[in-house]
C-alpha cells in the first residue's frame, strides 16, 4: 500500500469513528429533548434563576446540532476518500477548518469573559438555595433530584449543610439535615454533628474542585482535538491535491 492508499484508510476510518460519534450524540440529543422529566427540565423550574439560565434548556437542540454536523464531516470525509470526489474532500476541509475557527474563537471569548462566568455561577447559586429552602422535602422531583446529585458527588446542598436550613424537610424533621451531609452516620444528622464533620462539602465546591483538579486533562483534549483537526484537514488537502493531479 503507498502514501495514497495509507492516506486514504486513515481518512475513512478516522472518519468512519466522527461518523459514529456524531450518531451517538445525535441520539442523545434526542433523547434529552423527549424527556420530559430530565435535569433540563427541572433547572426550568427553578424560582428566581438567572435568565442566562435559560440558555441551558438549548443543550438538546445544540447535541443535535453538533451530533448532525459530525455525521456531516463523517460522511465527506469518508465517502470523499473512498470515491476520490474533489468536491467532498474539498467540502470538507471548509467545514473542519470553520468548526477550528470557532474552537479558537470560543476558547478567547472564555478566557476574556471570564468574570461574567462567576457572575452567572453566584446568581445560579442563589437560586439553586432558595430551590432548596422552598421545595426540598415538599417537591418529589426536586427531592429526588438533589439526593441523586449527593449521592452521586458525596456532597451536601450547593454551598453546605445551611441551605437546607428553612427548607421543608428541615421543618418537617425537627430542624435535621438529609443524611446525606452526615455520611457514615447512625442516627439523625443535625446541626452539630453536620458542623462537626469536615470532610462532607458543597456540591458546588465539589464540582469547581473536580474542573481544576482536570484543568490539565480538559486542556490537553482541545489541544488533541485542535490536532486532529489541523492533521485531517491537511490528508483531506493531500488526496485532493493529488487527485486533481491524476485527473490532469
Amino acid at each position: 500500500m503507498g502514501c495514497f492508499g495509507f492516506l486514504k484508510a486513515m481518512m475513512v476510518v478516522f472518519n468512519g469513528i466522527i461518523f459514529l460519534a456524531g450518531a451517538a450524540i445525535l441520539g442523545v440529543g434526542i433523547w434529552v429533548k423527549v424527556d420530559s422529566g430530565s435535569i433540563l427540565s427541572f433547572l426550568g423550574q427553578i424560582e428566581n434563576a438567572p435568565v442566562e439560565l435559560s440558555q441551558l434548556l438549548n443543550v438538546g437542540y445544540l447535541l443535535i446540532a453538533i451530533g448532525a454536523l459530525l455525521l456531516v464531516i463523517g460522511f465527506l470525509g469518508c465517502c470523499g476518500a473512498v470515491k476520490e470526489s474533489k468536491c467532498m474532500l474539498l467540502l470538507f476541509f471548509v467545514i473542519v477548518l470553520v468548526v477550528f475557527i470557532a474552537e479558537v474563537a470560543g476558547a478567547v471569548v472564555i478566557l476574556v469573559f471570564r468574570p461574567l462566568a462567576d457572575e452567572l455561577f453566584t446568581k445560579f447559586g442563589e437560586a439553586a438555595v432558595k430551590n432548596i429552602r422552598k421545595d426540598y422535602g415538599k417537591d418529589s422531583d426536586v427531592t429526588g433530584l438533589w439526593n441523586s446529585t449527593m449521592n452521586t458527588l458525596q456532597c451536601c446542598g450547593f454551598y453546605n449543610s445551611s441551605d437546607f436550613v428553612g427548607s421543608p424537610y428541615y421543618d418537617k424533621y425537627g430542624q435535621l439535615f438529609p443524611p446525606q451531609c452526615c455520611p457514615g452516620l447512625v442516627g439523625p444528622c443535625n446541626q452539630t454533628v453536620a458542623d462537626s464533620d469536615t470532610t462532607i462539602t458543597g456540591c458546588f465546591p465539589k464540582i469547581k474542585q473536580l474542573i481544576d483538579e482536570n484543568t490539565s486533562v480538559i486542556v490537553g483534549v482541545a489541544l488533541g482535538i485542535a490536532a486532529l483537526e489541523i492533521c485531517a484537514m491537511a490528508v483531506a488537502m493531500i488526496l485532493y491535491c493529488r487527485i486533481k493531479s491524476r485527473e490532469d
